[in-house]
């Protein structure tokens, strides 16, 4: 028997359960890990209420797309993996057919990677969603080259956070963006070139004196909304806007003519990275290089327990996090 998080309605954070189950033995391509602590996503309270992009089969629907533990027992032709492995879990699956919130869970081999030597759990969990996004963001997509301006709103976010060590693992020069001026010293202790406060601040002034007039190279936006309109404004001639989330519901108007024209603008998928097996081999590479030698780090917000599960949504919900949320669990 395992203990792990259901819900049988769409609902707030007090839908989530706690229950025991029998797991059983992976089946052909799968593993089954000790899960020694969870990494909390937007996406899964999204998922929860559903406003997710796809729905959850309820009742008696599991959640979770991040996890760090240990192989128990791998299926029919797996590999790669054997009992004793330390491992994370890379979103590469629905949530619909595999989840992470529990004491032990199965998963695909595909959404595997190992664990370099000296990264604990922790740092396993709160890894490959925020830093797989970033690198899809800068580099694959993004194609940022050292010396290039990346401004980054939602910067106090977990993929905030890793879009702007990223950068600066590249050479370019990260421009944070938050609402107000009361996490801008620690955006600029967190790498941050600049910080820039949208509602204290006049965000194309700001950017265009950091640039010297020209724009940034390439802005990414977790927002969108009618705020689009604005920041296409700070991206240069040649730049490019990419639009990954959408905190802000409201509809976001195109652009006018002379805002776009010149400038690249396009939506970011996760899945154009995680489904392509060419790319998400090169982000595994890319990102445990970066754990490895310590230039990539993500930073801890709070961490709750497996039974806190509840607390722990309401905090994911709350918009006051700096960096990642985790779940550990205790064995």
């Amino acid at each position: 028997m395992t203990k792990a998080v259901f819900f049988d309605r769409l609902g707030g954070p007090d839908v989530l359960r706690l229950d025991e189950v029998t797991l059983g033995e992976p089946g052909k391509g799968e593993v089954r890990i000790r899960v020694e602590a969870i990494g909390l996503n937007r996406a899964e309270a999204n998922f929860r209420s559903g406003t997710y992009v796809y729905e959850p089969n309820l009742p008696g629907s599991g959640l979770g797309y991040e996890a760090a533990g240990i192989v128990e027992s791998v299926g029919e032709g797996v590999e790669d993996f054997k009992p004793g492995d330390a491992v994370s879990a890379v979103p590469t699956f629905l949530m619909t057919d595999y989840s992470t919130y529990a004491e032990s869970a199965i998963l695909p081999v595909h959404a595997l990677v190992r664990r370099p030597d000296g990264i604990d759990a922790a740092t396993g969990a709160a890894t490959w969603m925020a830093y797989t996004t970033a690198y899809g963001l800068l580099v694959e997509f993004g194609r940022i080259n050292p010396g290039d301006a990346v401004l980054i709103t939602a910067a106090s976010s977990s993929v905030g956070l890793a879009a702007i060590q990223v950068a600066r693992h590249l050479g370019a020069i990260p421009i944070a963006v938050t609402r107000t001026g009361a996490k801008k010293q620690r955006l600029l202790d967190a790498g941050a070139a600049h910080a820039i406060a949208t509602e204290e601040q006049d965000i194309i002034k700001e950017v265009h004196g950091l640039t010297g007039g020209q724009g940034v190279k390439l802005a990414v936006d977790a927002i969108m909304g009618p705020g689009v309109n604005t920041l296409v404004q700070a991206v240069a001639p040649d730049g490019t806007l990419l639009l990954y989330g959408w905190l802000d519901p409201t509809p976001a108007p195109m652009p006018i003519a002379p805002d776009f024209l010149g400038r690249n603008i396009r939506t970011y998928a996760f899945t154009e990275l995680t489904l392509d097996s060419d790319r998400l081999h090169r982000a595994k590479h890319f990102i445990n290089a970066g754990l490895s030698t310590g230039s990539l780090s993500p930073i801890i917000d709070r961490t709750f327990t497996l039974t806190d599960v509840i607390p722990a949504h309401h905090h994911l919900e709350s918009n006051t996090q700096f960096g990642k949320i985790l779940i550990t669990v205790d064995h």
